[in-house]
């Protein structure tokens, strides 16, 4: 019984082509909103030449190996492509959500809150015990830092074992998931938990700090003027985009036995760690986890439906 994830008949890679028309088409309307708001780059810094020059090297050596026969060249061509398109969707979508944080009016942490209350979380008293234990300080950020451990291990792997199909279905849900995210967000904007909960002196800063609370008024101020890659910060609270990425590495990691017992625990610590290094609601995870599984759904539906069409139209012809 075949276990893998994705069905036999879609097992041909998907054409290049839809990858690379979603990422023109989402390059087109990120640009558009950032000249919309007036809101640059810095390429003037280190952090702009260094990613710009890593993605330069990737694309050349994913060209040069385009037609290598050999396993080899076959392996890095591949994990350069990957890896290259995943850099691109995820800049690509912190760069919407600054575009789109500018267009948000109020917060909607009591919201969050009040949700959260109802499900029995009480986020202060987890963030006490976490400010009270050094120990839980370091595994938390290990474990939030994570989220690019998991997807480089997947690219290696999918790489490595020529599952190129696989690979392409991850990223293009990958992509629909941030692209569903950046829909919900400017209807959920907020602060984050630490900055609307807790007053007075901070015993801990989490890896996320307060940087929801100061970036996002400063956008709609429209009071920052450049972005410096160096220093992004994730604005997105609700849905909590750590808990999409890690329900889609769990998603892709299950039906690999190889990845399985090792990317199950990480993903696992991840969203443990995610509410206070995140400064996340449960609520918003829970959003996160649905958005997820709407484009793993949407994703797989949609292959369906073009592997079906195509079918038909071969048994027609």
């Amino acid at each position: 019984m075949d276990t893998t994830l994705i069905p036999a008949r879609l097992r041909p890679p998907i054409p290049g082509r839809w990858l690379a028309s979603a990422l023109c088409a989402s390059l087109i309307v990120v640009v558009g909103l950032l000249i919309h708001i007036h809101l640059l780059i810095d390429a003037g810094n280190r952090a702009f030449v260094a990613l710009s020059g890593s993605a330069a090297a990737l694309a050349v050596l994913r060209w040069r190996l385009r037609d290598s026969r050999g396993e080899a060249g076959r392996r890095l061509r591949d994990f350069c492509e990957y890896v290259l398109s995943f850099m691109a969707i995820s800049l690509l979508g912190v760069l919407a959500s600054y575009a789109l944080a500018s267009k948000t009016h109020g917060f909607v942490d009591a919201t969050l809150e009040g949700w959260d209350e109802r499900l029995g979380f009480d986020w202060l008293a987890l963030y006490r015990l976490v400010a009270a234990s050094p120990v839980l300080q370091r595994l938390g950020q290990a474990a939030y830092a994570t989220i690019y451990v998991s997807p480089a291990v997947l690219f290696f792997s999918m790489a490595w074992h020529g599952e190129r199909a696989r690979a392409r279905h991850f990223l293009l849900t990958y992509w629909a998931a941030v692209v569903l995210t950046l829909l919900v967000f400017p209807l959920m904007p907020a602060k984050g938990a630490l900055d609307f909960l807790w007053h007075g002196p901070v015993p801990y800063m989490p890896t996320s700090g307060r940087w929801q609370g100061v970036i996002i008024p400063e956008l709609r101020a429209h009071a920052l003027s450049h972005i410096d890659l160096g220093a992004l910060q994730g604005l997105v609270c609700a849905p909590s985009f750590h808990t999409v990425s890690a329900v889609l590495y769990l998603a892709w990691a299950w039906p690999m036995p190889r990845l399985r017992w090792v990317l199950t625990p990480v993903n696992i610590a991840m969203l443990m760690a995610t509410p206070i290094e995140g400064v996340h609601y449960l609520s918003d995870m829970i959003l996160g986890a649905c958005v997820a599984i709407l484009a793993i759904a949407a994703v797989r539906g949609w292959l369906n439906r073009a592997s079906g069409a195509t079918r038909q139209g071969l048994a027609t012809a």
